[in-house]
């Protein structure tokens, strides 16, 4: 788990934007989230937060249709790349936690979110339609794109 004192300082920044650690020790057992973590994506050197990105950890059927990562961008700060990027430094936090294969679920229709897990990488490892018993975690879509993101591990090279 992370450090909770951290919060006043970016945990990770890529020179463009920060994560602030927002929350930590997420947990939900009707969605199989035994933990987790939830970062506010600000711009570098800036407080002003443009939206968060989430790790969800664990393995549930609800988060088959979730996904262990979740994000938002506010709607003033979307077409700037804030999601890949974040995507992108959570990529050591990921590896840390032994997940290397985390799974991302868009809508169909939201092309920009797509477009974001095409380009951090990810590969759509399917359309699926959401079950009814699970619809209310996913918002109510009917149906979701599971995006794989695969991880290097430490030792392996990572590409571009």
């Amino acid at each position: 788990m992370l450090n909770l004192f951290k919060r006043r300082r970016a945990l990770y920044s890529d020179g463009v934007i920060e994560l602030h650690l927002a929350d930590a020790g997420l947990r939900d057992d009707h969605s199989g989230i035994v933990d987790g973590y939830t970062f506010d994506i600000r711009p570098a050197g800036s407080r002003h937060t443009v939206g968060y990105i989430s790790l969800r950890l664990g393995e549930s059927p609800a988060l088959y249709y979730l996904g262990h990562i979740g994000y938002r961008v506010h709607a003033s700060h979307r077409g700037q790349g804030y999601a890949r990027r974040a995507l992108v430094l959570l990529i050591p936090l990921m590896r840390r936690e032994g997940l290397l294969h985390p799974v991302i679920t868009t809508n169909v229709d939201n092309l920009p979110s797509r477009y974001t897990c095409l380009k951090a990488g990810c590969v759509l490892e399917r359309i699926t339609p959401v079950p009814p018993a699970h619809r209310e975690v996913c918002a109510g879509a009917q149906w979701k794109c599971r995006y794989i993101l695969p991880i290097p591990r430490a030792e392996e090279k990572e590409g571009p």
